[in-house]
């Protein structure tokens, strides 16, 4: 019997178009094993499977990072020991081939229009905030995987409440919302980096709930995944910031949505050759996924002001406050 991880890496697949012939191929499984399993998720039955906790387990975060810091399986062994885990190399070993072998499978998400965009931070340095204190501040980029539209917003931390934020004014933006939001690893959306079952932070998923998107996060060690916001970071960095000190936070704020109507929107993309702005308007805007009737009101921005102990609350009782509002 199939997994609930594979349950769910068929059924993102089935989602993005592939047939039950191109799934059994990229799964390795029997086309009536997919089959089935496809009548399974459409019946909203999964099946359930006992764990069975390893010994490493409590450390597969810690794991996690040492991969993506391209530490070898003898130096995270040596890392383990040094913390005093008292388990041997092969086991280590055998842990990361685990790993290695579940993140596999590369789903390759369309890139059509209105289904795909990709978001990352990027350090900007030290600026000014209003009252004249230097702040460590990052860029929140969201780029259209398709037209390369792309949407900036600084920002003082990279907490999850900020960064749903930066999603909302993302898609008032570009009015509307894609399919699949790429992510990567980080800390305000995903805990566990795993490629078909990640544990995503309790308000992040409800968000994605509400909003109807679906988060997909990269694979670890897989930066390419995200590629185009992480060329977007490297372009604002070296274009917008690149020579340039601003007053206080909104100098900065002002200064950088000129030129992100003006020019950073309306050049030549590097890579399509088209201008991301004309693209958008004429295949894109109209394939994205239209925001919630309700927050195209005024009254309904007081969501972003809700106080931070109410983030804790249920799925059920996120979207019931937002239904309220």
């Amino acid at each position: 019997m199939l997994g609930r991880a594979m349950h769910i890496t068929i059924e993102t697949l089935f989602k993005q178009g592939y047939n039950k012939s191109e799934i059994a191929t990229m799964t390795g499984h029997d086309w009536k094993t997919v089959s089935k399993t496809i009548k399974c998720f459409k019946s909203g039955t999964y099946p359930s499977k006992k764990p069975h906790p390893r010994m490493l387990d409590k450390y597969h975060d810690e794991i996690l990072e040492y991969l993506e810091k391209d530490l070898s399986g003898i130096r995270i062994f040596e890392e383990l020991r040094c913390k005093g885990v008292n388990i041997g190399y092969s086991t280590v070993k055998l842990y990361i081939a685990g790993i290695k072998k579940n993140n596999g499978i590369c789903v390759r998400f369309h890139t059509s229009p209105g289904e795909e965009s990709q978001v990352d931070f990027g350090y900007a340095g030290l600026t000014l905030d209003n009252n004249g204190n230097k702040r460590k501040t990052w860029i929140f980029n969201m780029r259209l995987s398709y037209s390369r539209l792309d949407y900036y917003e600084k920002v003082y931390d990279q907490k999850v409440e900020t960064f749903i934020q930066c999603h909302k004014n993302a898609f008032d933006y570009f009015d509307g919302i894609p399919r699949f939001i790429k992510i990567d690893n980080l800390k305000a959306a995903i805990l566990n980096a795993n490629f078909y079952e990640p544990i995503y932070q309790s308000l992040y998923k409800q968000f994605a709930d509400y909003y109807k998107f679906s988060p997909a996060p990269c694979r670890v060690r897989k930066p390419q995944e995200k590629g185009k916001t992480e060329a977007g970071i490297k372009y604002i960095k070296n274009n917008f910031f690149a020579g340039r000190t601003f007053k206080n936070a909104d100098d900065l704020d002002k200064r950088l949505r000129i030129w992100l109507d003006n020019k950073c929107n309306k050049r030549i993309h590097g890579t399509t050759r088209k201008v991301p702005v004309d693209v958008f308007k004429e295949e894109e805007q109209h394939q994205l996924l239209p925001l919630p009737e309700k927050l195209k009101t005024p009254q309904n921005y007081f969501l972003a002001s809700i106080p931070a102990y109410l983030f804790n609350s249920s799925i059920s009782s996120f979207v019931k406050l937002c239904s309220l509002i």
